[in-house]
């Protein structure tokens, strides 16, 4: 942010700059969001974020009950009981803890359960590794939650802020899973603008907007669908994902305007007029924009476009970031196992834009299990792109980056 905002924003009660990780941001957050319940069960590297929490609710910063739960299912369904009955909710999870709560992410959505989990992304298991790629989320696409990935502390605190408005918009009502990057995000610190309760609870007031279970006025939620009825149900879940992409583009513009910092579903550095350009998501995108300047300096005209709401795709954002360049390439941080083009994010993109844009596109896979990603490697990967346009020399199947033997 420009300095001089910076120093009027620090005139404002309650708005303060902290030195913050992802996880101590996204915990600021809870806090100024006023969450009524958390129920979280620790797992690496999403641990300090709970603690985080722990911390601000015996300071007396928060007036929350927090529900140390025996697994991530449990977590999972304290946190969708107690919005049922009218609570804000919140949990938090990695890798095999999300893979855990997996039955219960569809229950949630299906009933329309508006919570919202922060996710420390995390490599799956076997072999254990507890370092990052985004095989745990990748894992949970289709379960219904609205999904957004971001690259900064600050926009984890920002993103968790826009959360609540989505899910709990009535129009949507659908669960939200903000995601970033374990250890590279969760644990890196930097100076995040904290806005403090008055401010967001102002942009995001605490309202129920959902059927909630009541003892004096009684439902039944969750009860058998015979076949006469349950189509008809998913498909309504299935219109509000859509309704949900229009809360989301609102909620986007209406932060901007408020705290004066802006994203939008799509981000873009430098692709008006790119000749190549690469698709990323999370903190790939601060590296990325190093390379594509040192690229331009090389003589290719370099573009990079970073999506941050992934469920539902903004695809009508994507095209326009897209729309004028000669070749896509899309790099996954998961495997979608058993296809030529292993990329989960490659082959849903290029799907949903086969007939929207003239780009080629290049299933690329990079990063498993953290696997070191320098400014240099995506240099390489522009300038492999920038090869096959010219040459007109595509490969059918995926490009495992930085494997080695392949």
């Amino acid at each position: 942010m420009v300095e001089s905002l910076e120093a009027a924003r620090a005139q404002v009660p309650g708005v303060a700059r902290k030195a913050l990780s992802g996880n101590k941001a996204v915990a600021m957050a809870v806090r100024d969001l006023d969450v009524d319940v958390v129920a979280a069960y620790p797992i690496t590297p999403q641990t300090t974020m709970v603690e985080a929490i722990s911390e601000l609710i015996a300071k007396g910063e928060l007036d929350a009950e927090i529900i140390h739960v025996e697994s991530e299912h449990s977590a999972i369904s304290a946190a969708a009981g107690a919005t049922a009955v009218g609570a804000r909710s919140f949990t938090a999870t990695s890798s095999q803890g999300l893979a855990l709560m997996h039955e219960v992410l569809h229950i949630v959505s299906g009933l329309r359960i508006p919570t919202v989990m922060a996710v420390a992304m995390r490599a799956l298991s076997a072999p254990i590794s507890i370092w990052n790629d985004h095989s745990d989320v990748m894992n949970a696409r289709d379960t219904g939650w609205v999904i957004y990935f971001t690259s900064s502390a600050q926009e984890a605190y920002d993103t968790l802020v826009m959360a609540y408005r989505i899910a709990e918009d009535p129009e949507v009502r659908l669960p939200v899973m903000v995601a970033y990057d374990g250890y590279v995000t969760s644990h890196t610190t930097e100076p995040v603008v904290v806005e403090g309760r008055e401010r967001v609870l102002s942009f995001a007031p605490k309202r129920v907007t959902w059927d909630k279970l009541d003892p004096d006025n009684p439902i039944t939620v969750g009860t058998l669908a015979s076949p006469e009825y349950y189509y008809e149900i998913k498909y309504q879940q299935h219109r509000a994902m859509f309704n949900a992409l229009e809360a989301a583009r609102r909620v986007e513009e209406e932060f901007a305007r408020v705290f004066n910092r802006r994203y939008g579903l799509v981000q873009t550095y430098r692709a008006e007029d790119a000749e190549v350009a690469l698709l990323v998501t999370a903190s790939y995108w601060d590296n990325a924009r190093v390379a594509v300047d040192r690229t331009r300096e090389e003589g290719v005209k370099a573009g990079l476009v970073k999506l941050r709401l992934y469920r539902p795709l903004p695809v009508e954002e994507l095209a326009r970031a897209l729309g004028s360049t000669g070749v896509v390439g899309v790099v996954d941080r998961a495997i979608s196992w058993g296809l030529p083009n292993a990329g989960p994010l490659y082959n849903e993109v290029s799907t949903a834009l086969r007939d929207r844009v003239g780009a080629r596109f290049q299933s690329i896979v990079a990063g498993i299990g953290q696997r070191t990603m320098l400014v240099e490697d995506f240099v390489k990967l522009f300038k492999l792109l920038y090869e096959r346009m010219r040459g007109d020399r595509y490969s059918g199947e995926t490009l495992f980056y930085g494997v080695r033997g392949a």
